[in-house]
C-alpha cells in the first residue's frame, strides 16, 4: 500500500481548477496566489470582525457573506479598516466574498497589504462553503494505492486481494461478461470520503484496462460499453484470492467473521482458495448477496447454528422423555 495524502494547495491551483465551476473572480493582484491552503476547514469570521480573535481559526479559508460585509458597511471608513488589519494579521491563507457582493475598498487595500488573495463568487454562501468544502474533503481526504481489483456485483464493491497470477483480473473479467462493472484492475486508488466510508477508483494511467495474461492489455469499455464500467465505487467486502493450501483450515460456516483495516475503517474480509475448476465468479455473486442480507439484519451462518442448536437441544429433550416414558 502506497499513501498519497495531501499537506496543502497553494489559492492558485484551486483558482486555476475551479474558477468555471465556482464562477470566481480575482479582486487582488497574483502575489497572494501562492499561499497556502493547508486543511479542509472554512470559517465565517463575524466574532473576528467585532474585535474578538482570542480563539479565531487560524489558517482556515475565510468567508464573507452578505451578513459580514454589511456589518463592515456600517462602520466608519477607518474602523473598517482597523478591523480588516486586524482579521488579515491573524494568518489567513484566502478571502472569499459570496453572493457576487463587491468588496469594499478598505477591504481590497489591506488584504494587498498582507499579500492576502480576495476571490468573489456569484454563487450564495452556503451554496459556496457546501462545494468548496466538498472540494477539499477530497483533496485533504486519506488516500492510499494498493494492488487489487474492484469491481460492482449486484450494488456491492467487492475488492480483490492476492498475488499476481492468483487469478484476480480473470474474475473480474468474467463478473463483468455476467453484467456486473469494473471499476479498477491492478491498481485501486482508495479514498476515505466519510468516518466509515472508503471509495475505491481508478487510476488515470490505467483507466478501465485490464492485463489478462496470454492476451495482454484489454480496453473494457471498448469491449462491453459502457454499462461495464463505473468511475468509482464504496468498498464494501474485501476479498482476498489464494491459491489452495491442503494443510490449511479454512473456515466452512462462516460464524467468526474476519475483519482487514484500509484507512482506519474495518470491512468484512473473505478468503476464498483457488483451485482449477472453482468457479469463483458464482461464489463472487454469492458473497455480494450474501452480504446485502447481512446489511438488511440476515445472517445465514448465525441463523443456521442457531437454528442448529435449537434442533440439538429438541431431540435431546425427546430422548430423555421417551427414555423415561414406561407405557
Amino acid at each position: 500500500m502506497q499513501s498519497r495524502t495531501k499537506d496543502s494547495i497553494t489559492v492558485e491551483d484551486f483558482y486555476k481548477d475551479r474558477q468555471d465551476l465556482f464562477e470566481l473572480t480575482l479582486f487582488t493582484s497574483g502575489s497572494g496566489l501562492k499561499n497556502r491552503i493547508e486543511n479542509n476547514q472554512v470559517h465565517r469570521p463575524g466574532l473576528a470582525l467585532a474585535g474578538f480573535t482570542e480563539r479565531f481559526a487560524h489558517k482556515r479559508s475565510q468567508i464573507l457573506g452578505e451578513t459580514e460585509l454589511t456589518y463592515l458597511l456600517n462602520l466608519e471608513s477607518k474602523r473598517r479598516m482597523e478591523v480588516l488589519r486586524l482579521l488579515f494579521s491573524l494568518n489567513v491563507p484566502v478571502v472569499f466574498i459570496t453572493k457576487g457582493n463587491p468588496p469594499p475598498e478598505e477591504l481590497l487595500i489591506t488584504a494587498e497589504e498582507s499579500n492576502t488573495p480576495v476571490l468573489g463568487t456569484r454563487l450564495s454562501t452556503p451554496g459556496f462553503t457546501y462545494r468548496y468544502s466538498a472540494y477539499l474533503d477530497s483533496i485533504f481526504a486519506p488516500r492510499i494505492t494498493v494492488h487489487g481489483t474492484l469491481v460492482d456485483v449486484y450494488g456491492v464493491g467487492l475488492l480483490y486481494m492476492g498475488k499476481s497470477g492468483v487469478g484476480k483480473s480473470e474474475c473480474a473479467l468474467d463478473l463483468v461478461e455476467r453484467g456486473h462493472r469494473l471499476v479498477a484492475d491492478d491498481v485501486v486508488l482508495i479514498t476515505r470520503k466519510a468516518p466509515e466510508v472508503i471509495i475505491g477508483a481508478g487510476i488515470e494511467v490505467t483507466g478501465h484496462h485490464m492485463e489478462v495474461r496470454g492476451i495482454g492489455i484489454i480496453d473494457i469499455e471498448k469491449l462491453f460499453g459502457i454499462r461495464a464500467i463505473r468511475l468509482q465505487k464504496r468498498i464494501e467486502v474485501l476479498v482476498r484470492l489464494e491459491i489452495w493450501d491442503t494443510e490449511f483450515e479454512y473456515d466452512r460456516l462462516g460464524i467468526d467473521e474476519q475483519f482487514a483495516t484500509i484507512l482506519g475503517i474495518e470491512l468484512p474480509q473473505i478468503t476464498i482458495p483457488v483451485s482449477p475448476g472453482k468457479n469463483i465468479t458464482v461464489i463472487s455473486e454469492v458473497i455480494a448477496m450474501n452480504h446485502m442480507l447481512k446489511v438488511y439484519g440476515h445472517n445465514p451462518a448465525l441463523e443456521f447454528s442457531k437454528r442448529l442448536s435449537e434442533d440439538l437441544k429438541r431431540k435431546d429433550r425427546t430422548l430423555s422423555y421417551l427414555e423415561s416414558d414406561t407405557e
